[in-house]
């Protein structure tokens, strides 16, 4: 070993590193409890060291891909740490995509292998099917009683290693994770992030998200997004937290949760703390252990803050604005701004320098909308296979979000709307959020989204489509004579759906896109 490895290997500090430092600090302490397994850091370590030795045996060498595809359960994030302590690139994959569409990201980032949740190993062997290319090595998780008949057994694979993976230097920068947009207005792209990134996201998310080793965290928002892994369950492993975690955002398993292991923090989209607040009045609950609520994915309708703030009047609260480029956080709107600021995006995170440029790419003045972009070294290394998509989106040596806001007099980032959801009607500029908040201002309404359809006259027309609470009535002229009260002409809804329910991918996010082509059908 030279002398540069040798020091190299003395100042690591990359992803593989987490659960052995955690181990060294905590080796008792309850690490991870789902169901009815705990884990504590020590044997949390261990597992992590069988997984990493376990793909080594099967041929994974660093720079292979490891596709991860199951709810959420324990093994998910030994898988993810054993891939990273031997250099292998993990690819979690969204539960919810049919066959074809895990055939699509398979042919994008030709993995070496695939650990699945028994229940979606179908789904995957047609998806494997459908594909160019083969997946040589793959491995089961039981996830309650049943067993896939044709997938090795991952408990058992991690229970019968012959001999520990080599100790293996993984740089820093290297690639470790590939994590696939959410494909809300197009085929997913593959964010590409290193050690290096995801370590100073996890440190801007400890420091501006007031955490502490002392926290419970309830983790039910699927792993393979983000949002969960990066920004909660891996910065609760890093600083020795206890994570309690949930298949599923069921808003009674949750709030059971919290009654009996005494989280004390909570992250969901609003569309999940709406589903929340409706089980606290109704079951007139109030979880007294919970102190540290976060929340992103959009803005929390003020009508709803207030509500939730008065159902838990001991709870502090985060808004966590980012995207998947970002590893994610971006910006955050501390407990101490949500009365005087609610609705914005708040500050830069810690390692983070955010700013908003015009359509010549100039610093936009206050209030002037414009382009989001960030610098930052949690910025992704770009997208995998697509090196135009990359070059577009580090244009003028900035990451550009794709997100429209601007900055009030004091500094604070208020998020718009995306670009590609900005309707434009008329020759004029409509921001679906300023048009839903206006909305929820309507007692009646549960949730709404807005967004633009093709029109005859203005081009493009404003939409809504609403969700109504429980045993209410409402119509559209109700709802027209609302907005007409608070907005300008051009920006109150042409047309307006009721529906049972919004379509939202799993973490939250409402799919417009999909609202789009159902209101265009009609």
């Amino acid at each position: 070993m030279t002398d540069n490895s040798m020091i190299s290997q003395a100042r690591s500090q990359v992803l593989g590193d987490i659960p052995r430092r955690s181990a060294l600090r905590s080796p008792d302490k309850t690490a991870l409890v789902h169901r009815d397994t705990r884990i504590t850091f020590a044997e949390f370590d261990r597992l992590v060291d069988s997984a990493a030795a376990c793909l080594w045996e099967h041929g994974l060498r660093p720079g292979d891909r490891l596709a991860i595809m199951s709810h959420n359960c324990w093994q998910f994030p030994v898988v993810i740490f054993g891939a990273a302590r031997i250099g292998v690139v993990a690819v979690p994959i969204n539960f919810m995509l049919t066959a074809g569409e895990v055939a699509y990201l398979i042919d994008d980032c030709r993995p070496s292998g695939f650990v699945a949740e028994d229940a979606l190993c179908p789904v995957v062997d047609e998806a494997i099917e459908k594909a160019v290319v083969g997946i040589p090595v793959r491995f089961g998780i039981s996830v309650g009683e049943s067993r896939a008949a044709d997938w090795p057994d991952l408990d058992a694979a991690l229970a019968n290693v012959a001999s520990p993976a080599p100790d293996i230097q993984v740089d820093d920068d290297a690639l470790i994770r590939i994590m696939y947009t959410s494909g809300t207005e197009s085929r997913p792209k593959g964010v590409m992030h290193s050690s290096r990134t995801l370590m100073w996201q996890y440190l801007s998310c400890i420091v501006s998200g007031g955490k502490q080793d002392s926290d419970i965290e309830v983790h039910a928002l699927p792993f393979y997004h983000c949002a969960q892994l990066d920004n909660f369950l891996i910065p609760d492993l890093y600083l020795g937290a206890t994570s309690i975690i949930l298949d599923r955002p069921d808003p009674v398993a949750m709030l059971g949760a919290i009654e009996q292991h005494g989280v004390t923090n909570l992250f969901c989209p609003p569309t999940v703390w709406i589903s929340i607040l409706r089980e606290l009045v109704s079951g007139n609950r109030a979880p007294m252990t919970l102190r540290k609520g976060y929340y992103g994915a959009s803005a929390l309708p003020r009508e709803v803050l207030n509500e939730l703030r008065e159902a838990l009047p001991g709870l502090q609260l985060w808004n966590f604005y980012g995207q998947t480029e970002m590893g994610s956080l971006a910006t955050v709107l501390p407990p101490a701004d949500q009365d005087s600021r609610g609705g914005s995006a708040g500050r830069a995170a810690l390692n983070v320098s955010t700013l908003i440029l015009d359509d010549a790419g100039r610093p936009a003045g206050v209030g002037e909308v414009g382009e989001i972009v960030h610098r930052s070294p949690q910025v992704t290394l770009g997208y995998f296979n697509l090196p135009e998509k990359t070059r577009e989106a580090f244009a003028d040596g900035w990451f550009h979000s794709g997100d429209l806001g601007y900055f009030d007099r004091d500094g604070y980032l208020w998020v718009v709307d995306r670009k590609k959801d900005m309707v434009k009607s008329g020759g004029e500029n409509v921001a679906g959020r300023e048009v839903e908040e206006v909305l929820y201002e309507i007692p009646q309404i549960s949730e709404a989204a807005v967004y633009g359809i093709p029109d005859s006259r203005w081009i493009e027309a404003v939409a809504a489509t609403v969700v109504l609470a429980d045993n209410v009535a409402l119509t559209t002229q109700d709802i027209t004579e609302h907005c007409r009260s608070r907005l300008a002409p051009y920006k109150v809804p042409k047309s307006i759906r009721f529906v049972e329910e919004l379509p939202k991918n799993p973490s939250g996010k409402v799919l417009k896109r999909i609202l789009r082509e159902d209101h265009s059908a009609e």
